[in-house]
């Protein structure tokens, strides 16, 4: 299935795809003879979700992919011309393709607040028409993939499947399987992402299987003659442990007889550890040892981390509504912000200077100790590939030397004058490389609560420069 081309939710007309003022602004450069003014644009978040430690950076194959479909089709055209916008800057948007170039981190990175993790260079038109469309596709990605390592961290080793489709705003749920995924879990019950992605897909029953019968046990047997070589059955519809798990031992124990393995049964409500062990029991007790618990209810990382220090024997966790909607966060804070116009840097200039950006091309680099643990990052204008310390973004004086450690350049191009420099990887790939990432990342950077702050600094040649444009703007503006 890998080979299937990625879901095309927007079609002919994702230009669309856009808030009003990046037209009015790109109306504006047309009209004012600037549409081929060069610029650059830096993608950045400012806060850690979910009060972590790190984000996973997701969704770069996702935009990428859309930024070669981003088109206004006949019918946008007519909508644009209907708000009143101009003849010939309609014409100009019915011929658009996105001609820029796209530098980037890895997917699947490890990354953390004010890196410029994704530089989009082209005319001051394209780089601005594509903001939003960059911000969705990252953001909701990026959070997503965040919540689902951290699930991965509380759940260890033991299956994680992705339920949250049902509970997913909207069509996003598409993308938050993949996320998810890619984040570190290993199946989902979303069939479509799973056939588009290349993912894995799996399911058993639900409540109104069992419902549907006269009894629990006809339903349990019906199930287990269907699905013979995967029959999970949900234990919880009338009463688990006097009723549920009692008719899952009798036809698992049928099973076995016939040459079939019941695999598993499911818990869905109730104290989710104390029924799991008193399952387990009922279980080894009737030789049914190799038979799985899996459950599900509202969970998230905190409870599976509950769930594990309370011996819980949980084999597989079912998460759906904490992970499709980033629950705890909402958003990543991720912004888009003009860093060079006609090849000059240029600033924001703010009376807080965590809402200033940083001018002018620049790359990521990962420093490591002898271990090849994550030590620092480091963020430098392009021209300046040697240096040996870091300064403090935010807090004049606070330096770090770095001489001493291997250095890697985090951020390459992928997409050059709107061609793709980047093959499409497998989810399982990136997932990998989430997972390595993760484990080179220190411990305390990983805790749940107040995990250790990353130490993210800028070279000093980019900091003398901030300061030289900050200080021109506050003397012409003051």
């Amino acid at each position: 299935m890998n080979e299937l081309p990625l879901p095309r939710i927007l079609g002919r007309d994702s230009g669309l795809y856009i808030d009003h003022y990046e037209l009015t602004m790109a109306q504006g450069y047309f009209l004012g003879g600037r549409k081929d003014t060069p610029a650059v644009f830096d993608y950045y978040f400012r806060k850690i979700p979910f009060e972590g430690g790190f984000v996973i950076f997701a969704g770069l194959e996702e935009l990428l992919a859309t930024l070669q479909e981003f088109r206004f089709g006949e019918t946008a055209c007519n909508y644009l011309a209907h708000l009143g916008f101009d003849r010939d800057f309609i014409s100009y948007l019915e011929s658009f393709r996105f001609s820029g170039d796209v530098h980037s981190v890895e997917e699947g990175e490890v990354v953390f607040p004010e890196e410029p993790c994704v530089r989009v260079e082209g005319n001051i038109i394209e780089t601005q028409l594509v903001e939003t469309l960059l911000l969705n596709i990252l953001n909701f990605n990026s959070l997503i993939a965040t919540k689902a390592a951290r699930i991965r961290l509380a759940a260890g080793e033991r299956l994680l499947v992705d339920f949250g489709l049902r509970r997913a705003q909207g069509l996003g749920g598409i993308q938050a399987s993949r996320a998810a995924i890619l984040g570190g879990f290993d199946q989902t019950s979303n069939v479509y992402s799973a056939c588009y992605y290349g993912l894995e897909s799996s399911g058993t029953m639900a409540h109104s299987w069992i419902q549907s019968f006269d009894d629990e046990l006809t339903a349990f047997r019906s199930y287990a003659e269907m699905f013979p070589d995967r029959c999970i059955l949900l234990v919880d519809t009338y009463n688990t442990l006097k009723s549920g798990i009692p008719n899952a031992i009798r036809v698992g124990l049928e099973m076995k007889e016939r040459g079939n393995q019941l695999t598993g049964i499911r818990l869905d409500s109730g104290d989710l550890a104390y029924l799991s062990k008193e399952s387990r029991r009922m279980l080894d007790e009737a030789g049914l040892n190799d038979v799985q618990i899996i459950v599900s209810n509202q969970l998230d990382e905190y409870v599976i981390k509950s769930l594990n220090e309370q011996g819980a024997p949980v084999d597989v966790f079912g998460v759906g509504t904490a992970l499709a909607t980033g629950k705890g966060a909402g958003a990543l804070d991720g912004v888009y912000k003009i860093s060079m116009v006609d090849g000059t840097p240029t600033l924001k200039v703010s009376d807080h200077m965590k809402k200033s950006n940083l001018p002018g091309r620049k790359s990521i680099y990962r420093f490591r100790d002898e271990s090849g643990n994550f030590v620092a990052d480091g963020i430098a204008l392009e021209d300046e590939p040697e240096f040996d310390f870091i300064c403090h973004p935010f807090e004049a004086g606070k330096k770090l030397d770095i001489s001493g450690y291997r250095k890697e350049k985090l951020s390459n191009k992928v997409m050059d004058h709107g061609n793709l420099l980047l093959k499409r990887s497998e989810v399982a790939h990136i997932a990998r490389r989430v997972r390595s990432g993760l484990g080179d990342l220190p411990v305390e950077h990983k805790r749940f609560m107040n995990p250790h702050i990353y130490k993210v600094g800028i070279s000093g040649k980019l900091l003398d420069l901030r300061e030289r444009l900050r200080n021109e703007k506050m003397k012409k503006y003051r």
